[in-house]
């Protein structure tokens, strides 16, 4: 058995959680085509014959506007300095930008094995592929530079080949049946907030959060009872919408998953509030599952 723990990182909306939703198989990150969509360290688990790779998910590194923005960005160094393996990942179709070149400059400062991962190939011809790893290979001593579409499925056995070479460990980790190591509670407040970020307009996801209050177990059923925060109430009536009708969309569609999930029926009741500046608030972060890492 050959096993490790592999970091994803790069700038928000490069398909960090996309690529890692294809390795697993299943849905263990949200995705959305805005960014930012990752707030926790998610970490998926691939086991296939003599092999497990624990992937760890972590939020995109930006320039922070609040406390929940600095959080996220110390969950990402975190999980750079904590691994076997680091994969840097780049929206190949965009121009190589600052954000790049500073997430770079930290990889410099982590002495583990970096294989640059040129993600969204789909999007552009095999030439400027070959001009993109030029322009990037002067800038770091990268073990493997792998390019990949996430979306189309494109190269990623590839890609789980070449990460094979630079698992140190020989112990099974997870069971086989394992895919993640977030509580059910986490995965189905993440169904949520992915509803949300897809129904609504672009400056209401990142002001909300979800969490699961309570959750009852029948025999082929399930009630949950879940809370939308967010921090004006200016988003409770967008989310809420007319006539109630966003926050129906929003339950049906998590509903399904939910459903898909747990192989029951479930009955999902949705509550909107608000928490003025939770973003900014210790006492909220720390309730709503932001814990710090030093």
């Amino acid at each position: 058995m050959r096993s490790g723990f592999v970091s994803l990182v790069g700038r928000p909306n490069v398909g960090k959680s996309t690529l890692l939703n294809q390795i697993i198989g299943k849905k263990v990150a949200i995705t959305s085509d805005k960014p930012q969509t990752t707030r926790n360290i998610i970490q998926g688990i691939y086991t296939h014959d003599d092999t497990q790779i624990i992937f760890v998910d972590t939020p995109g590194i930006h320039k922070p506007n609040h406390k929940l923005g600095k959080y996220l960005n110390r969950q990402a160094y975190y999980s750079i300095g904590d691994v076997d393996l680091i994969l840097f990942l780049v929206d190949a179709s965009q121009e190589l930008g600052g954000g790049d070149k500073y997430i770079i400059e930290k990889l410099k400062e982590v002495e583990k094995p970096v294989i640059l991962v040129f993600n969204k190939i789909d999007k552009m011809p095999k030439e400027q592929i070959l001009v993109k790893i030029s322009e990037y290979k002067d800038l770091y001593p990268f073990a493997e530079i792998v390019p990949v579409s996430a979306l189309k499925e494109e190269n990623t056995d590839t890609l789980i080949g070449v990460i094979k070479k630079y698992l140190p460990d020989s112990v099974q980790y997870y069971g086989e049946e394992e895919i993640t190591n977030k509580p059910i509670e986490f995965v189905l407040s993440e169904l949520i907030r992915e509803k949300i970020f897809r129904l609504t307009d672009e400056e209401v996801p990142h002001s909300v959060s979800c969490l699961i209050e309570s959750m009852e177990f029948g025999k082929s059923s399930v009630t949950i009872y879940a809370d939308i925060i967010v921090d004006r109430d200016s988003l409770k009536k967008i989310i809420i919408g007319a006539r109630g009708q966003m926050i129906k969309k929003i339950g049906m569609q998590a509903r399904k998953e939910m459903e898909e999930i747990l192989g029951k029926k479930v009955y999902l009741n949705l509550f909107v509030k608000t928490v003025k500046k939770w973003r900014d608030r210790e006492k909220y972060l720390s309730e709503f599952g932001y814990r710090e890492f030093e």
